[in-house]
């Protein structure tokens, strides 16, 4: 159900912190035109930290309409409270979307049979599949295979994101899983090899500023045309590393704003814009990647 390479989006802003809609909306085509098979709503990436649910919802509507079946739709749903993560993923399952997107919950590192419950009430709770992000550099807690191979047998539970950068992991879940079940990365730098070993895609922060490039690799990847997919990551390798010389999404928002001007240059505190002596390494990580610049 889900494949290919789909854009952890990042949210447009303005200098006084509101969104810019209309520039979401030329981001959802410019995605689309791009050849990305789906964007995520209100993921990390999108600073759902700090978006209220207001502006969550109209996000997964507006990228909804705009889409039109052109891309899927995902929305973030994952929050630190299982009680709050059930009522979100309750409205958001109902506005349209093909998927929602549950990280584990952050700060309060619950167990894993705690992390099984968790899921289970969301999944209970929505009408549309969940993909299971895992990214325990930022929550402080696991998401391990076993658990996973039991989430898995669930209704609705369809896939996982899985952003521990380990090709050991990645087979432990490809051996765990049950057919049907998808296994994305959720790491640019070795999504190519995530698909080498039964992933079938990528959530990508890259996607944000090089979209072609990133579906046409992992399109190379999922065909076995591993000369192609490998001389692509190539062009891309700088833009992987690139942007993550500040926290993430703070690098990704200054090329889209600066060197692509899709969107204008907001970021919410308690993030800050990029600092000005990363700017020439990003500049050098697109032109590597053969990216005109403005």
């Amino acid at each position: 159900m889900f494949s290919g390479s789909l854009v952890a989006a990042i949210t447009p802003m303005r200098h006084d912190d509101t969104i810019d809609f209309e520039a979401w909306s030329r981001l959802v085509d410019f995605h689309v035109a791009h050849g990305t098979s789906g964007v995520v709503v209100g993921g990390t990436t999108g600073e759902s930290a700090t978006l209220t649910e207001a502006e969550l919802v109209e996000l997964v509507t507006r990228a909804r309409e705009r889409a039109a079946g052109r891309l899927q739709v995902i929305a973030g749903a994952g929050t630190s409270s299982t009680a709050l993560t059930v009522e979100r993923a309750g409205r958001l399952s109902r506005l349209g979307v093909d998927a929602l997107l549950v990280v584990t919950p952050a700060y309060n590192r619950p167990t894993q049979e705690g992390l099984y419950r968790h899921f289970e009430a969301v999944a209970q709770a929505s009408i549309v599949p969940l993909i299971l992000y895992n990214v325990p550099s930022r929550t402080a807690v696991d998401l391990l295979p076993p658990t996973v191979a039991r989430l898995a047998a669930l209704p609705r539970i369809a896939a996982i994101k899985e952003a521990v950068n380990s090709m050991e992991r990645i087979g432990q879940l490809v051996a765990l899983a049950p057919p049907g079940f998808t296994i994305l990365s959720g790491d640019d730098a070795t999504a190519r090899d995530a698909v080498a070993r039964g992933a079938r895609g990528v959530i990508s922060v890259t996607a944000n500023v090089a979209p072609r490039l990133v579906a046409d690799m992992i399109a190379a990847a999922l065909a076995g045309d591993t000369r192609r997919a490998a001389e692509l990551d190539g062009r891309l390798a700088g833009l992987h590393e690139a942007l993550f010389v500040e926290p993430n999404p703070i690098p990704a928002k200054w090329v889209v704003s600066q060197l692509l001007g899709l969107a204008p240059p907001g970021i919410r505190l308690p993030l800050t814009p990029l600092e000005p002596r990363h700017e020439a390494t990003l500049r050098r990580a697109m032109m590597a990647a053969g990216l005109a610049l403005d």
